[in-house]
């Protein structure tokens, strides 16, 4: 095994592990995310509407309020606004 090629295998080990190690914050991550949705729903959060205010919060406030017009649009048109 050469010196160029045995560094490109300990780099290429060194991308996977640290990838590795990535995914298994993100799994963490994604455990204590539910949760908080499990503790409010023990204290009577509907969760579904958690997720959507959530979502509305990540939004640009103008995609938001662009949002929020065409869904009145349409509620209004069905007769449900």
């Amino acid at each position: 095994m050469t010196d160029q090629y045995k560094i490109a295998a300990e780099q290429l080990r060194s991308y996977i592990e640290r990838y590795e190690r990535l995914e298994a914050e993100k799994q963490d991550i994604a455990d204590q995310q539910k949760d908080v949705l499990a503790e409010a729903k023990g204290c009577g959060y509907d969760i579904a509407i958690l997720r959507e205010i959530i979502k509305l919060r990540k939004m640009d406030p103008n995609e938001r309020a662009e949002k929020e017009a065409i869904l009145q649009i349409y509620l209004d048109a069905l007769g449900l606004g």
